[in-house]
């Protein structure tokens, strides 16, 4: 099983999110006032501008018609980017929060695949786009909102192939739907992380006979925002005490994209990788210690049911490969308190899933359980004495799914989930 070296640089983009220490962003913003009670509630009206970036991952739809009616129905691929961010909320008096933004983005968020038989090889990069949004939220603590976003992306694509005259670049628009989190760190500083889905138009390549690419990105990005009206309201909340010691069982459902880079035996095709969206419903049992220093270490079992799938034709040969059925986690995460109700953490242990894996000439058919690793990253809030929400971010990697000698999958997805935990004592 290859561990790749983009999994690794997740830690770096982990390295943004909540499971800093207020203690670090004290070394990095020298005589930063800190928010002195727990209760008075933050004041997000204002202006504020951000610095941050993330990890998307590209889905496109792909229809060939001078390679014998290729087709794909997810040319999966991955990469990182950063952004600038400027915007504007306004803070109710009864908790809600609405506001706009625009940011913009640069990356190497690129797919590439390649047909050996007929000489055939492209890669097609999202590198720089556009987004303006709106989004609403609420208070879920003193220091924190959780939100819901929308708005337009705009998007630079750029395709690069070895048919004559087919590489070029366009510029798509397209919509954006997404959810998120921000919690305030310090007095004029917060840190925010979300999850985005974007859908482009698409375009038709006219050197490929009509060839149509429809792409969509998802994608998780994480900023560092400084406000120019932040601190705290004349506003406060009644004050509870949650103890992050206990038993918890909890609920979460998600959402993402998985990629198998798919490597066909004999010299044939290689996709980097095959790609499909999918959806996810867990159930979890985990235990969790606080030590008096604010650090937070626990355990935790998971079990979900996934659905998804996806497949790929060429030269009349279909590859094809699902995960539409149960698996499980067995996990250890350690976090920091950013207060008495705000967790930033990460996460990272075992996992299985059961998947299948096909190919149409010569039949052959696998349906097998594999086993990998996850890692992640999120923000859990506490909202009562026994309640708890929470927001994670996850990259997980299986072991390949070998399909004879005609050809082998390595699978790995990414994922967001959001849920809810129950402290039972």
């Amino acid at each position: 099983m290859r561990f790749p070296l983009r999994a690794l640089l997740l830690a770096g983009v982990a390295g943004l999110t909540a499971t800093q220490s207020a203690h670090a962003f004290e070394g990095v913003i020298p005589g930063a006032a800190k928010l002195t009670s727990q209760t008075s509630v933050y004041d997000w009206t204002g202006f504020y501008l951000g610095v941050g970036g993330g990890t998307g991952y590209i889905l496109d739809e792909v229809t060939i018609p001078t390679l014998g009616g290729s087709s794909i129905s997810g040319v999966g691929g991955r990469g990182f980017f950063g952004k600038l961010t400027a915007g504007y909320d306004h803070a109710f008096s009864n908790g809600f929060v609405v506001g706009g933004a625009i940011a913009a983005r640069y990356g190497d968020i690129d797919t590439s695949w390649t047909v050996p038989g007929v000489g055939f090889t492209a890669d097609i990069e999202a590198d720089y786009g556009v987004d303006v949004t709106a989004r609403v939220g609420y208070e879920i603590t003193p220091r924190t909102i959780a939100y819901l976003l929308g708005g337009y992306s705009y998007q630079h694509f750029e395709l690069n192939s070895s048919v004559a005259g087919a590489s070029t670049d366009w510029h798509d628009n397209g919509y954006i739907l997404g959810l998120g989190v921000e919690s305030a760190i310090r007095q004029n500083w917060t840190w925010s992380g979300e999850y985005r889905f974007a859908k482009y138009s698409g375009e038709s390549i006219g050197a490929f006979g009509g060839a149509s690419i429809d792409p969509v990105i998802h994608s998780f990005h994480s900023s560092l925002n400084y406000r120019f009206g932040g601190g705290p309201s004349q506003r406060s909340r009644d004050p509870f005490v949650y103890d992050w010691t206990g038993f918890k069982i909890g609920g979460a459902i998600s959402a993402g994209i998985s990629v198998s880079d798919v490597s066909s035996g004999n010299g044939g095709s290689t996709f980097d990788g095959l790609a499909t969206e999918g959806f996810l419903g867990e159930v979890s049992v985990g235990y969790d210690y606080e030590f008096h220093n604010r650090w937070v270490a626990g355990v935790q079992l998971a079990a979900q049911y996934i659905e998804s799938s996806a497949s790929a034709t060429t030269a009349g040969v279909t590859i094809s490969a699902e995960a539409d059925d149960f698996g499980f986690d067995a996990l250890a995460r350690i976090g920091y308190k950013f207060n008495d109700y705000t967790l930033g953490y990460v996460i990272g242990g075992y996992s299985w899933q059961n998947m299948s894996a096909s190919i149409s000439t010569p039949a052959i058919s696998e349906d097998v359980g594999v086993s990998g690793f996850s890692i992640g990253t999120g923000s859990e809030f506490a909202l009562s004495e026994k309640l708890t929400s929470f927001i994670e971010y996850r990259y997980t990697q299986y072991e390949d799914v070998d399909l004879g000698s005609v050809a082998s999958l390595e699978p790995v997805s990414h994922t967001v989930r959001v849920g809810a935990k129950f402290k039972l004592y």
